[in-house]
């Protein structure tokens, strides 16, 4: 097998990506300290045509040298909307009919394995800080808590990690394509 050259992957320009069809999901990043985390989720974002990030709280903006370092551009493609209190966000989003869904490890959560998507529902996935999670507030006010399965010594995953993993489970799903 040959890797293929970039200019051999058939990507979506800029403007292209700006009017494509969008995956009806957005994620809200709750309180994200790490510039480099956020970046990597504008890149997942861009990978997976993510409707719109909402940057909540402590999470920075772009533009910055760190979040570009890891975003390679995607802050120029995906929508994104800073709005200081995640709650505002979840409201907001709730009123517009997009069921919220905070990923996080919670009592009666359901385990992403388990959960198949409407694909005619939008959904917005609300990602904790590193440390403390998704606030508590936002997961009760949320319309379901997901959870990643794991199965090692650790109790969690990176931000990052769990925005791949989870952004690629339900696209996956919606688009019926093969796991």
């Amino acid at each position: 097998m040959r890797k293929l050259k970039n200019s051999e992957l058939e990507r979506l320009n800029v403007d292209e990506f700006k009017s494509a069809k969008k995956t009806p999901l957005i994620i809200v990043l709750d309180n994200i300290r790490s510039l480099n985390n956020i970046g990597s989720v504008f890149r997942t974002s861009d990978a997976f045509l993510i409707e719109q990030i909402y940057l909540c709280g402590i999470t920075a903006t772009p533009p910055h040298n760190d979040i570009r370092k890891t975003a390679l551009g995607s802050t120029e493609t995906v929508t994104w909307e800073y709005v200081e209190r995640t709650m505002d966000v979840v409201r907001l989003l709730q009123e517009k009919n997009v069921q919220v869904i905070a990923i996080e490890q919670a009592e009666n959560a359901t385990m992403l394995n388990n959960f198949q998507p409407d694909s005619n529902q939008k959904y917005a996935l609300v990602f904790g800080n590193e440390v403390k999670g998704v606030s508590q507030d936002v997961v009760d006010a949320s319309d379901f808590v997901l959870e990643i399965p794991q199965f090692g010594t650790k109790h969690s995953l990176n931000i990052s990690v769990s925005c791949g993993v989870v952004v690629w489970d339900l696209f996956s799903k919606m688009k019926n394509l093969e796991p």
